[in-house]
């Protein structure tokens, strides 16, 4: 029979809830686009699919904390000297809060418990077993992103791929914001993508994929694809195969 193929999502808190509010319309085209690719791979309804039904595509999505954490934090921080400890905690809740957004608008093909903390593949599994399509996941615990939380998952699950979408289109050599000579990257491989971003991961951080996530991954051998959320269509050509807008870093 044929096996699953596993989309691993890293999706920016940014893009949930930019700093506007709730982004409503991306969700709903996210969630069109999602649902799209599940019903192209079976003709079964949703919560109706066999146990262990291992064929088609399923998908993975982890959610960032994004503009929720870091209001939290500036405003924790202005009432009292806040430790690491303290951020991390703040940024793991805001990315829970915005996984429980997620699921609930999947609700019909997602498994309903949240990934916080699975120890093993079978508690990965456990999240498919009864033939959902989606299982989505939120921050573990201190020190972990969520970009790192994705590359766990992909191990596990044995993906090559994370795709992980933010409000940015391309990776940069420097930051664009602060210097007219960025240059856009379109390929890059592991060691020169580490000398960009660094090795230290802490709280709040906003790079286009941490550091810690990125030695994990290049010692995984995954390839992850950088790419701005918001174009649908861009994200459905990712889907495809075909030539998108973004970086590739492998």
């Amino acid at each position: 029979m044929p096996k699953s193929e596993y989309y691993v999502i890293s999706l920016g808190g940014s893009l949930i809830v930019p700093k506007t509010g709730i982004d409503w319309k991306f969700l709903k085209q996210f969630r069109e686009l999602i649902i799209k690719e599940i019903k192209k791979n079976t003709k079964c309804t949703p919560r109706a699919f066999p146990a262990g039904h291992p064929a088609g595509k399923k998908f993975i999505i982890i959610t960032g904390g994004g503009n929720t954490a870091r209001d939290y934090q500036t405003a924790a921080g202005k009432v009292t000297r806040l430790t690491n400890d303290d951020k991390d905690w703040i940024g793991i809740h805001s990315t829970r809060l915005n996984a429980h957004l997620i699921k609930t608008i999947f609700r019909k093909y997602a498994h309903p418990r949240i990934n916080k903390n699975p120890r093993t593949k079978a508690d990965i599994r456990e999240h498919f077993r009864k033939g959902e399509k989606i299982m989505v996941a939120a921050g573990w615990r201190p020190g972990w992103s969520t970009d790192y939380v994705a590359t766990i998952l992909a191990e596990r699950l044995g993906a090559k791929t994370v795709i992980n979408l933010s409000n940015i289109k391309y990776v940069y050599d420097k930051d664009p914001k602060k210097y007219q000579t960025a240059k856009k990257i379109k390929e890059i491989n592991w060691s020169d993508f580490r000398k960009i971003v660094g090795n230290k991961w802490n709280p709040g951080l906003n790079a286009p994929f941490d550091p810690v996530a990125s030695k994990h991954a290049e010692e995984q051998g995954l390839k992850v694809i950088i790419a701005e959320g918001r174009n649908i269509k861009n994200l459905e050509k990712i889907f495809r195969g075909e030539r998108f807008v973004g970086t590739t870093i492998k």
